[in-house]
């Protein structure tokens, strides 16, 4: 079998120990927000802080400490290639905010990762966490290289070595990583590893890890659960039932899958799904199961026998109850959001609407649940994975799920209130929710 990320062959049918070592780097299951999108994206994360910190009233040397990043790491990460070159490729920990608790982010391998994206997102990080209200701030890392030219054994050493670089700067009580594109479970079994050849065993050091290395149950559904859940609290406040609503979700990977059977589960018509073959829809409701076994078993959409062909493009303007995309940033523009006809938006990828989008839906009262709080399922579990390693004490997948819905359901209904009470859309509570929360700990903290 090869060794390269590029030719990796998923089988879902080997038992759960296997899975890890033969499941190279190369699934995006926690987050779908590509580099290419990153600026657009950062800059409309901005514009929503400015927008709600003018709502708070901010003075601006308080909207400089919450901005400004604590410490930004970039280091040097050489390692000897199979064919015995010596390659060195750069490594980045941006870590935005620690008032509330540890930092917590992602890292991501892709050749396109630089300082200002990882920057982005460890930004966004501290907003997400604060809007679920868990104890952390926020941290993002990457190294830029690409994964197809590696093989499982250079990716091994290069995240060795990552660690050696870094082993000091996080932990368990400072910044805890997880996975993100182009890592995985394997990955994080990695940096625990080697991370404990410095500081004893210590689990908690990182979140994502395969259950038989003390990872949480439930980890990689939780993204697209928590979804699921919000986009049922959401149907309950506007008074519509699961039962009539019609689904339309762009992006049939971990997270558009897993919401997609949740959905379905509670009593929901999803009519259209799409990845990146293309759509299908179907107005008397698809077969996710069906369509959830096809993907594993041809790896996309294509040829699907159980639906009409339409474009990803087509299923956002679709005529129904609820849009769900799950897919790529900056899918909902100027352009095509006056042709929008959902009547509520669930943003389950990072950045899919673009702040002119933004506003066209405030215009036309198509209600956005905000991406802050609608995908936080992912770092709410890493959460009880790490309260887990914490206490030696692993929870069952119930409770997982029970105490998942709890918090996401009190974060949702504490940014409903805010809205209702400061008159603005749910994007805008989210934000002074999170910013709130996060300025009161630097102040009580003392500078």
């Amino acid at each position: 079998m090869s060794r390269t990320a590029e030719n990796a062959n998923f089988n879902w049918n080997e038992p759960a120990e296997s899975v890890y070592l033969v499941h190279l780097i190369l699934s995006t299951p926690f987050s779908t927000l590509g580099p290419k999108n990153m600026k657009s994206a950062f800059e409309a994360a901005e514009q929503y802080f400015e927008e709600a910190a003018s709502v708070l009233d901010l003075s601006s040397s308080m909207r400089t400490l919450l901005m400004t990043p604590e410490r930004e790491i970039k280091v040097q990460v050489p390692i000897k290639r199979d064919n015995g070159e010596i390659a060195t490729f750069v490594g980045y920990r941006m870590q935005h905010n620690s008032a509330r608790g540890p930092m917590k982010g992602g890292l991501r391998y892709h050749h396109e990762v630089n300082a200002d994206e990882v920057l982005a997102l460890a930004s966004l990080m501290t907003w997400k966490t604060a809007v679920v209200d868990i104890p952390y701030g926020g941290a993002k890392g990457g190294i830029s290289v690409n994964i197809k030219e590696m093989s499982i054994d250079e990716l091994e050493r290069l995240t060795r070595r990552f660690v050696d670089e870094l082993h000091d700067l996080f932990g368990p009580d400072k910044d805890i990583p997880a996975p993100d594109m182009g890592t995985n479970a394997q990955t994080m079994a990695w940096i625990m590893n080697q991370y404990e050849k410095f500081h004893g065993f210590s689990p908690a050091c990182v979140t994502g890890k395969p259950v038989e290395l003390y990872g949480a149950e439930g980890r990689e559904e939780a993204t697209g659960r928590g979804v699921g859940t919000l986009t049922l609290a959401t149907l309950r406040k506007t008074k519509r039932s699961i039962e009539s609503a019609s689904i339309a979700i762009q992006g049939f990977g971990n997270v558009g899958t897993y919401t997609a059977a949740y959905l379905e589960k509670a009593g929901g018509k999803v009519v259209a799904i799409s990845d990146v073959s293309g759509g299908l829809l179907n107005r008397d409701g698809l077969n996710i199961s069906a369509a959830i076994d096809w993907v594993k078993d041809k790896g996309s959409l294509a040829e699907f026998p159980g639906g009409e062909r339409i474009s990803n493009e087509e299923l956002l303007v679709l005529d129904v109850d609820v849009l769900i995309p799950a897919a790529l940033g900056g899918v909902l523009t100027e352009d095509n959001a006056k042709e929008v006809r959902a009547k509520m938006i669930i943003e389950a990828a990072n950045g899919p609407t673009t702040p002119e989008a933004d506003a066209i839906f405030r215009k036309r009262e198509i209600l956005v649940l905000p991406d802050i709080l609608a995908n936080a399922g992912g770092v709410t579990v890493s959460y009880f994975e790490w309260v887990q390693n914490q206490q030696y004490f692993r929870w069952d997948l119930g409770r997982v799920r029970e105490e998942l819905e709890k918090t996401l359901t009190r974060g949702f209904d504490r940014v409903w209130a805010t809205a209702e009470e400061k008159k603005v859309p749910l994007r805008t509570a989210a934000y002074l929710l999170a910013i709130g929360r996060v300025g009161r700990a630097e102040i009580l903290g003392g500078i």
